[in-house]
């Protein structure tokens, strides 16, 4: 039994808005199935999404706090045209440059309309097939057990683990990486930003609740009330749900 990432769940106070600015950011299409908007790739709304992982930007009606998410989107570029073209053009759809104490560094970090950070990554070999999305990314103390806790909860393939930085991968070697990058902060408060993940057909959603709970998850109540999908922690708090197959 094993999960799989299939969407990256972002709040935001108008949602819409901030799915258009990402489906331009990304090259995609925003889509409405209901009253959340989901981000993919273009040519019709297909989810989940074989390659990719979606954006699903959920309403809400507080606006982000000032502290930093621990989960943000890399972007990949293609060369350094590519990079520059595409901060000039996000930054034409409302992002802002952003100063997180990156210092001198090749890449840029902006944060969308809502203030969600992310990085136009330079060109890197790495990610030259990932599609726009390079990686998510999580701020976390500890890469190693972060690495423990989802090498074990997901079907992706562990492809590095330092004491520094972890990195996976879907197992078909396509879509992009999900990285845990260590920091000296811990979490402190919600984020605004986290995985979605589901059971393959056939799998009891139950059962592989209870597995992440005997890998160290807790469950989270975020007044989320009677819902068919289930609000875990992982063992350094970065909130995911595991939904309901459909």
């Amino acid at each position: 039994m094993a999960l799989r990432p299939v969407q990256v769940n972002i709040k935001a106070v108008d949602a819409l808005a901030v799915g258009r600015f990402w489906a331009e950011a990304l090259g995609w299409t925003a889509y409405r199935p209901g009253v959340t908007t989901y981000v993919g790739p273009a040519g019709g709304l297909v989810w989940p999404d074989p390659v990719f992982l979606g954006l699903d930007v959920v309403p809400v009606p507080e606006g982000k706090r000032a502290t930093k998410n621990r989960v943000h989107l890399d972007l990949a570029t293609t060369s350094a045209a590519h990079q520059a073209e595409l901060v000039a053009q996000l930054t034409a759809l409302g992002a802002t440059p952003v100063d997180v104490g990156q210092g001198e560094v090749p890449w840029t970090v902006l944060a969308d309309p809502e203030g969600n950070e992310f990085c136009v990554l330079e060109p890197r070999d790495v990610y030259r097939d990932t599609g726009p999305i390079a990686a998510v990314v999580v701020d976390c103390v500890d890469p190693r057990a972060m690495a423990r806790f989802w090498g074990e909860a997901l079907d992706w393939t562990l492809h590095e683990v330092t004491d520094e930085q972890a990195r996976l991968r879907s197992a078909a070697g396509v879509g992009p990486y999900l990285e845990f990058l260590r920091t000296p902060d811990v979490k402190t408060v919600p984020d605004r930003v986290h995985l979605d993940l589901l059971p393959y057909a056939g799998d009891d959603k139950a059962a592989e609740v209870n597995r992440l709970r005997a890998l160290g998850a807790t469950d989270l109540d975020l007044g989320q009330g009677d819902v068919p999908w289930t609000c875990l922690s992982d063992p350094e708090g970065h909130e995911f749900c595991v939904l309901a197959p459909s």
